[in-house]
């Protein structure tokens, strides 16, 4: 992992993009020892927190780009390294099937409790219906309108960060911001914003389903029940008031499509905090988006795609398929690797380059097809919103301690940025 550096301006700083980041570089695959054992080891989440899983991916990309796993504590699957195989993956929800499961699980936990019942865990045509219930809080007129708010947030995180001189970004800056924004969009009253930061926080470090958390369920309960006595212009009063293939959403439904909605922000905290520690790796791009604002918007895409907070997706095989002469058979567990496919070089020129200024940059770190991220627009908002307010606020920023990456084969980026932050 690369030290992160100053983003203090007036230091000396090499203007060009660098090949460092939360990951290394990837070296030439017959560089690898014995790599083809290695692809065993991407159900490891201690690989994941070293950035050599990268490594693996490329070797795989070149040689078995659609490999077999055989079973262990995880359930038998197929990795996919490559861009078009799995954008082809995502576009393909008629093959490939997201209502059994869209991330691996320990065979003994079975099915995902939430299988065919939320956004995530559903196929065409009942997942278009179920996203037609809430897609308009996500539309672009309706992020617009969330600006000034999601604005507010940011000065009021930045000015008490800035004000304590030290703050752990993920925790303190990035993490509030997601809870904020989906809180209020929620109909979370603001002065429980924090103690919603504070139960997510505990779920997502103790590396458990936020359902599990019975303060959080129980909140949104008592939530669900007076958004039903008097419903509000709030993303829980939608659910309730939705009609999926002409029934109600039951309160099961509507429960889960809640955690559903705010687990999301363990994606969004990892990918605000990963785009800091990806201009602190390379302080000559932040350098060169001070001098020219007009970069912010491919800013925000290349921090999207080298952040790829989200590791992997899984699909279920409907019927056979064959790709790259491997059987894939009904039934059979297919994952789809987002880094890796958001570095394949035969889409992305010096994929292992952090470069602002990257044209087209049409990654898959918000996915695609029917389940591309309904919360795109969001996303995109809020880092274009972060990284100007830090430009305008803030005058330097430094590390103040050691980074500590998220151990998970499921989300990837800080668990732990500590920084020195100076305001102007």
């Amino acid at each position: 992992m690369t030290a992160a550096t100053s983003l203090d301006p007036t230091g000396p700083i090499d203007p060009t993009p660098h090949a460092a980041g939360p990951v290394a570089p990837a070296p030439n695959a017959a560089d690898l020892v014995d790599p083809a054992p290695q692809a065993a080891r991407l159900v490891d989440p201690a690989l994941h927190a070293t950035g050599a899983q990268h490594e693996i991916w490329r070797w795989m990309r070149e040689h078995s780009p659609v490999h077999r796993h055989e079973p262990t504590h995880l359930p038998a699957f197929w990795s996919l390294t490559r861009y078009e195989d799995v954008r082809a993956v995502y576009r393909d929800p008629g093959r490939f099937s997201s209502a059994s499961g869209v991330l691996l699980r320990p065979t003994e936990l079975r099915e995902d409790p939430g299988a065919g019942m939320t956004l995530a865990l559903t196929d065409p045509p009942r997942h278009k219906e179920l996203r037609g219930v809430v897609a308009d809080w996500f539309t672009a007129r309706s992020v617009r309108a969330l600006e000034d708010a999601m604005r507010g947030m940011v000065r009021a995180v930045l000015a008490q960060v800035i004000e304590a001189g030290e703050a752990d970004f993920v925790h303190d800056v990035a993490g509030r911001l997601s809870i904020y924004t989906i809180g209020h969009m929620m109909g979370v009253l603001e002065s429980d914003h924090e103690t919603l930061f504070r139960w997510t926080n505990e779920a997502f470090e103790a590396g458990v389903s936020l359902a599990a958390h019975q303060e959080l369920m129980l909140y949104f309960i008592d939530l669900m029940d007076r958004r039903t006595a008097n419903p509000a212009d709030d993303l829980v009063s939608m659910l309730l008031g939705g009609v999926v293939e002409g029934s109600l959403l039951s309160e099961e439904e509507v429960l889960l499509n809640c955690e559903n909605l705010v687990g999301a922000t363990e994606n969004g905290r990892l990918a605000l905090a990963g785009a800091m520690q990806a201009f602190l790796e390379n302080p000559g791009e932040w350098v060169r988006l001070r001098e020219d604002r007009s970069l912010l918007p491919s800013a925000v895409e290349e921090t999207l795609r080298w952040t790829s907070s989200a590791t992997h997706s899984m699909r279920t095989a409907t019927e056979p398929v064959t790709l790259h002469g491997q059987q894939i058979e009904p039934g059979d567990k297919v994952v789809v690797w987002v880094p890796s496919a958001n570095r394949d070089e035969s889409v992305f020129p010096s994929p292992f380059t952090f470069d602002i200024a990257r044209k087209p940059n049409r990654h898959l770190a918000l996915a695609s097809g029917e389940h591309f991220c309904l919360g795109a627009t969001l996303a995109r908002a809020q880092a274009r919103i972060l990284l100007s307010e830090l430009l305008d606020c803030v005058e330097s920023i430094e590390p103040a301690g050691p980074l500590t990456p998220v151990h998970s084969i499921t989300v990837n980026g800080p668990e732990h940025l500590p920084v020195r932050i100076t305001g102007k």
